[in-house]
């Protein structure tokens, strides 16, 4: 594959992604648990499926490939994935997409800490830049009753924090087999959760429609479409590309059911993805150096 086609199919996984905003507002249900527990069939059908033909193997022998580099990948992915849904039922969708964007610094730190990884100097910079935005969202989530599902937000993106150094630590081209098992987790959890603690997982025909496909497409095809391209582009034209989702996210919801930001909302998100742009930036120019 080419860097351009790589590129492109990065757009086009991102682009999926950032629906998933547009059908938690389409869902009449407002059940975590139940919304989960759908939503990772879906996208355990559709990852195991990419994985099977990406590279080239049989179902059976897809599943007995996955190992415990998988699993704990797939543990770290299914918390964030937990917490992703219900951050978005209990925060606006801008809010969650841009307090996710914080993930390349916590993986920083995390990877310094974590695996000796020194983070680029700027990084430092960068990170002081988005708490700020960080801060201006959560004061605007205190105001208007947000700040459980703010706060659920960055719990979210601390857990993608982990599953990213988790990959990075494997060195392994994909990270098909963990997202694999981050939606058996996730919906697992939500499953016996649901059977436990609420009405079971009984849910309409409208719901189950749109939750299956939010798993099968949005977030299924999605993360294979960005995965399987990340290989072939250096990670931080990767960290830029992605930042499709979180741009154009805030956006269907606003533009099919009017789901307004405040002022707040985006002049913090701005702050935030103008961080991670630069830092993206940064370490693209770094690495051309260093190959030079």
């Amino acid at each position: 594959m080419t860097k351009n086609a790589a590129m492109l199919l990065i757009l086009l996984g991102g682009t999926f992604m950032s629906f998933v905003g547009l059908m938690m507002r389409l869902l009449e249900t407002t059940d975590g648990l139940v919304i989960l527990f759908y939503r990772s069939i879906g996208l355990v059908l559709i990852v195991g499926t990419v994985a099977c033909l990406r590279r080239r193997t049989s179902p059976a022998a897809f599943l007995s490939s996955l190992d415990r580099t998988d699993a704990l990948i797939g543990v770290a992915l299914g918390i964030a994935f937990i917490t992703y849904v219900f951050a978005m039922l209990m925060t606006s969708v801008a809010s969650t997409l841009f307090l996710l964007t914080t993930s390349p610094f916590l993986a920083a730190i995390l990877g310094w800490a974590w695996i000796g990884e020194k983070p680029h100097s700027f990084t430092w910079y960068a990170m002081i830049v988005a708490l700020i935005g960080v801060a201006i969202m959560l004061g605007d989530g205190l105001k208007m009753g947000r700040t459980t599902g703010n706060l659920i937000a960055l719990a979210s993106a601390l857990a993608f924090a982990v599953m990213l150094v988790l990959a990075r630590r494997s060195k392994r081209e994909d990270v098909l087999g963990g997202t694999f098992c981050g939606g058996v987790f996730a919906g697992s959890m939500g499953a016996v959760m649901a059977l436990v603690l609420s009405d079971g997982l009984a849910i309409s025909t409208h719901d189950l429609g749109i939750t299956l496909f939010m798993g099968a497409f949005t977030i299924g095809i999605g993360i294979a479409f960005v995965t399987w391209g990340t290989s072939y582009v250096p990670a931080a034209e990767v960290s830029l590309l992605v930042l499709i989702e979180s741009v154009l996210g805030p956006v269907w919801p606003w533009l099919f059911l009017g789901e307004a930001m405040s002022h707040l909302e985006i002049a913090g998100g701005i702050v935030v993805l103008a961080a991670v742009a630069l830092l993206a930036l940064t370490s693209r120019e770094t690495a051309k150096n260093d190959s030079l």
